[in-house]
């Protein structure tokens, strides 16, 4: 391995998954503005929207999230072509 190429400045970090709010510490070199409190103690704060604990490929199970109505959308444009209509 290289020497000097690697970050040394590693802390615990909170990442927040907007979707389910579910926390979870790691240590990490990621840097941010925003702090959460955890049992106490304060942490930096990295807010993700999707994780470990919210992917279907990991959870097993799939979630619909409609931003926008994008899904009505294309129901729609595409509704024609439905082989049960």
């Amino acid at each position: 391995m290289q020497k000097g190429i690697h970050p040394e400045d590693y802390k615990l970090v909170a990442f927040k998954d907007m979707s389910n709010d579910e926390i979870f510490i790691t240590k990490s070199t990621a840097n941010t503005k925003e702090t959460i409190d955890v049992d106490g103690t304060e942490y930096p704060l990295i807010k993700l929207e999707i994780s470990r604990t919210s992917h279907p490929f990991y959870t097993g199970t799939s979630k619909l999230i409609d931003t926008a109505g994008r899904i009505d959308k294309f129901k729609n444009k595409y509704k024609k072509f439905d082989k049960k209509a």
